[in-house]
């Protein structure tokens, strides 16, 4: 018997009820399915070729019948974009790119209306350097209070040409930039963990912590449910800011706790967030985009009285491999367990290659793939590892796109790339622009649906076919795998919530678990295998065969039982 996803659901009208979803659900975030909107590339409302906040208060009722629970909105903030709004100049304000505060406003509210929560991007860790603060700090020279906010400080060597101690940017190059002072000479350094144009905080001096807060305050009041912090492991430097000893730092992160990142310090700053967000009604919320070493030093960061979720970036890079991906499961669990928090899932997001094209190419190439592989291979192990997730316990994330079996854009000539770190020479590939590129919403047009006026990045002609309107309604197509599979993680009452699987036994490759009354197989060899049926099929990534109460699954392949 072959299983297709169902038909998506007819939309529904808004009514009140959606609304009393959001504000009163417990504990909503801790099975939530979380979706990230890259707002320049999910819908233009003006045809200026960029996405904007309108365009995405247009398609909320798209998102709304895919099943999600909330919406991530990378950043909007006022900036001079020079890594892609992350290097904010104005935490107050919308970037007139994306709209206005009004738009913003209507955006949550509509959000709201049906149903959705609306998380937001902070960005703690740095500035631009227009941001005000900064730009007062370059005027007014060494020896002002306005330093003190960022890491100034005087450089090595005879006369100061040296940066001040040995840290890498993770964009390549050293992590310092010496200043021109107002008298023309050249004068301090200041640090960057990121691009020159994003100074970092200095998280000691206390008008950093008590901006903050007031930024914090200020969403909180316009209605967002919660806050993504982009680089939560970072803030707090070690004191002194010692030499690190090392070059290629760049392949030290992730294997060892850092001397400007996972400082035990960012705790503290932290739980007093935590004070304020307990304020507010409806269940606000904290995730923290920490890149640790262990999953358990992640798990430091949503004890009780700190964070909620921390990304799992342990899966997020785990290959597709039954014995591995079992691990990393069982460790996640067990570190989230004794903190209390759900673990969370995630297979990709705007800074790492599509997983669609991570599987389709041998493991061992890392998370930014400049290969396109085989297509059909990634695609059929993309859903199978889709299924796979949803069916885990705790909190998933989806990535704009990943709906429709989106690859990388593994070919895009180099005089459109925009990725910041494209144009330096050293510190990371540089090829984020291939997960970026806007997503295709209907068959024809400049864009495929996603603007009047054609698109920022170019898009593959292929993308037609991908398209939602391709998509909706076609049987077995990737959108309606989402669609049926988020319908029925919250029919059944087994998927979600919870802390813990039980392992069954399972062919070599295979992974097969209960969890109450649903039970889960994913075959991740390229053979197919034949486990016992456990009770009705509810849903499957590909074709299977049932017969004598066994069940046929071919390889990179996900099914679904419920023996209720």
């Amino acid at each position: 018997m072959s299983q297709q996803p169902s038909a998506a659901p007819a939309p529904t009208s808004v009514t009140s009820s959606a609304t009393a979803t959001v504000a009163g659900r417990r504990d909503w975030w801790r099975d939530a399915v979380i979706y990230q909107v890259y707002p320049r590339s999910f819908a233009d409302s003006n045809g200026d070729g960029m996405g904007d906040l309108e365009g995405v208060r247009t398609r909320l009722p798209y998102l709304r019948d895919l099943g999600v629970d909330a919406v991530w909105l990378s950043p909007f903030y006022a900036s001079p974009q020079a890594d892609a709004g992350y290097d904010v100049a104005d935490y107050r304000a919308v970037d007139p790119m994306f709209g206005s505060l009004l738009d913003a406003d209507a955006l949550i509210r509509d959000a709201h209306g049906l149903g959705l929560r609306i998380i937001v991007d902070l960005v703690p860790n740095h500035s631009s350097d227009q941001y005000e603060w900064f730009r007062r700090a370059l005027a007014e020279g060494p020896g002002s209070p306005s330093r003190d906010r960022y890491h100034f400080r005087p450089g090595k060597g005879k006369n100061g040409e040296l940066p001040p101690n040995d840290w890498e940017s993770i964009f390549g190059g050293p992590a310092w930039t010496r200043v021109t002072e107002p008298d023309g000479t050249p004068g301090e350094w200041y640090l960057h963990l990121f691009a020159p144009e994003q100074p970092d905080f200095n998280w000691e001096h206390p008008a950093v912590g008590d901006e903050f807060r007031s930024i914090l305050r200020f969403w909180l009041d316009m209605g967002v449910d919660g806050f993504r912090i982009d680089v939560a492991h970072g803030m707090v430097k070690a004191q002194g800011l010692p030499d690190l000893g090392s070059h290629e730092q760049l392949k030290l992160l992730g294997n060892d706790v850092m001397p400007f990142f996972d400082q035990d310090g960012v705790h503290d700053i932290y739980r007093q967030w935590r004070l304020i967000l307990d304020e507010y009604s409806g269940e606000r919320i904290f995730v923290a985009e920490a890149w640790t070493p262990t999953v358990e030093r992640t798990a430091n960061y949503v004890r009780p009285d700190e964070l909620h979720q921390a990304f799992n970036f342990q899966y997020l890079g785990t290959h597709w491999d039954a014995e591995e991906l079992r691990t990393v499961i069982d460790r996640t669990l067990d570190a989230m367990r004794p903190v209390g928090a759900p673990a969370t899932w995630v297979l990709s997001n705007h800074d790492v290659t599509r997983h669609a094209t991570r599987f389709a190419n041998p493991a061992g190439l890392g998370t930014q793939i400049r290969l396109a592989g085989d297509r059909a291979l990634g695609l059929r192990r993309a859903r199978a590892a889709t299924l796979l997730m949803l069916a885990l316990p705790g909190s998933a994330y989806v990535y704009q796109g990943e709906e429709l079996g989106l690859p990388d854009v593994v070919d895009l000539p180099d005089e459109v790339r925009q990725d910041p770190a494209y144009f330096r020479g050293a510190g990371q590939d540089g090829f984020r622009d291939g997960c970026r590129v806007p997503i295709p919403w209907t068959r024809t047009g400049t864009s495929y649906g996603f603007g009047a006026g054609g698109s920022w990045l170019p898009q593959p002609a292929g993308w037609a076919e991908l398209s939602v309107e391709a998509q909706t309604g076609e049987p077995g197509s990737t959108l309606e795998l989402y669609r049926a599979a988020l319908a029925t993680r919250r029919d059944q009452p087994d998927l979600g919530a919870g802390d813990a699987v039980e392992w069954l036994r399972a062919p070599e490759g295979v992974l097969a678990f209960r969890r109450g009354d649903f039970v889960c197989v994913a075959n991740t060899t390229g053979e197919s295998v034949t486990v016992p049926a456990h009770g009705r099929v509810l849903l499957s990534s590909g074709e299977i065969t049932e017969a004598d109460g066994e069940t046929k699954v071919p390889g990179d392949t996900t099914v679904w039982w419920t023996t209720a």
